[in-house]
């Protein structure tokens, strides 16, 4: 086999392995494995105790990648992420060494990151763009793969500090974490309160998932295509009574970066519009504003999305 034919069948077994830990949520999952295979950060957003965590600490699992979990609250320092010099005593003098904070892992938990104060939010944002840490004058990498994985809670506002647009907008992807049905939660409830628990076992290891991701930035694609993404993203900065503010050119590029991963995942080796329409909402709904006709009249992101994707989609078959 070639060598993208070992890192798709890694991929998706990785999938597989994903799965065995966590019950439904499959569209989560995908969606998840996407981000991993564009190198790029992801905001969980869902009710308590839906597995989120628990899908993170599985992929760090089964792709055996070093993890940190980072509960953030009020009283979270920047230090208390990024890290801090320290003196320390040599001998006859003292000198300044950095200590590593948990930021420096491969896959980093925020767990309720909008609890956190501004301050510290800003923290991660250098971490998130450029996967460096800057202490003084002093730069220091982060390890690659690098994601932050952060989640938040859709409904509560007591003590939580709305992520400002700059942030939202380094997440290549922002991802619903629906309830479960009946029959999901049954399981669920049997996987977890059971004497038999899922053996979560090793896939693809870090030069995998990095090979992986090689294979994905080869994956052509056609000028029609790029056509399409760029006239959606341009169509949110078009005239729309429920949009105050379109998405940014990051949109574009995660766009380009997340279809080129899908068609990865389902075995092509060229991009298509399904690909594109696939991605086009966990893309696009943290990056648009929604004016205040939109907020009074309870129309929401994905539905303003929605209604963007179906108009382009028939301009391409008119």
């Amino acid at each position: 086999m070639t060598e993208y034919e070992v890192c798709q069948q890694n991929t998706m077994a990785c999938e597989q392995e994903i799965a065995k830990g966590i019950i439904g949520q499959k569209d989560v999952i995908r969606q998840v494995m996407l981000a991993l295979l564009a190198g790029g950060n992801v905001l969980l957003e869902g009710m308590p105790g839906l597995g989120k965590t628990m899908l993170v600490r599985t992929i760090s699992q089964v792709c055996d990648l070093s993890f940190q979990r980072i509960q953030f609250t009020p009283d979270l320092m920047p230090s208390d992420v990024t890290g801090t010099n320290i003196i320390v005593k040599e001998e006859q003098k003292s000198a300044f060494r950095f200590e590593k904070g948990p930021i420096f892992a491969n896959l980093v938990l925020a767990d309720e990151i909008n609890r956190a104060t501004p301050k510290t939010q800003s923290a991660l944002l250098e971490a998130m763009q450029e996967h460096t840490v800057t202490i003084g004058t002093t730069s220091h990498p982060l390890p690659e793969p690098f994601l932050v994985l952060a989640t938040q809670n859709p409904i509560e506002n007591e003590g939580t500090y709305p992520l400002p647009e700059a942030q939202l907008d380094r997440f290549l992807f922002k991802v619903l974490v629906k309830f479960p049905d009946r029959q999901e939660l049954r399981e669920i409830v049997e996987l977890t309160e059971g004497n038999h628990p899922p053996k979560i076992e090793k896939v693809m290891d870090r030069e995998s998932l990095l090979a992986a991701r090689a294979c994905v930035a080869q994956i052509p694609i056609a000028d029609a295509v790029m056509d399409y993404i760029l006239d959606l993203v341009m169509a949110t900065h078009a005239d729309n009574p429920y949009i105050r503010e379109g998405a940014s050119p990051r949109a574009a590029q995660a766009l380009i970066r997340t279809a080129r991963a899908r068609a990865f995942m389902e075995n092509r080796l060229n991009v298509s519009f399904e690909d594109v329409k696939c991605v086009a909402l966990p893309v696009l709904r943290h990056r648009i504003l929604l004016s205040f006709d939109a907020v009074s009249e309870g129309i929401t992101e994905d539905a303003v999305i929605g209604q963007i994707l179906t108009e382009k989609e028939q301009g391409l078959y008119a």
